[in-house]
């Protein structure tokens, strides 16, 4: 097996073993964070119903204007700040944070301590 699959086969049995125990329902819906180079995105999700109930990016056009580059530390920041406005002002407070397979530091854990200083409960 080559390099880049192997290393794309345990990016999904990291994904895996995070989502197996993070299932998103009503009271308490699944903030799921997906980061590229660029940018990075995140929503959050009511598994049972199998809707997404809010979402910001890096690529939205209000967040853009304030972002110089969507893949740093201060974008995910400006990131976690809104998801929590916009998960309070829809009535959510509780979520459980879906990290991927990425290792909780840098931009997630900006993106996380954002959200839990804009009111979200992770």
């Amino acid at each position: 097996m080559n390099k880049q699959k192997y290393v794309g086969s345990q990016r999904l049995r990291r994904r895996r073993h995070a989502r197996n125990r993070l299932r998103g329902d009503t009271e308490r819906p699944r903030l799921c964070v997906v980061r590229s180079n660029k940018h990075i995105y995140c929503q959050v999700i009511d598994d049972l119903a199998g809707k997404t109930l809010v979402s910001a990016s890096t690529r939205d056009a209000d967040v853009r204007s304030d972002v110089a580059r969507g893949g740093n530390i201060q974008a995910a920041e400006k990131i976690g700040a809104r998801i929590a406005e916009k998960a309070l002002a829809a009535g959510i407070k509780q979520v459980k944070f879906d990290r991927g397979h990425a290792r909780y530091h840098g931009r997630l854990a900006a993106l996380a301590d954002a959200a839990r200083k804009g009111g979200l409960s992770l």
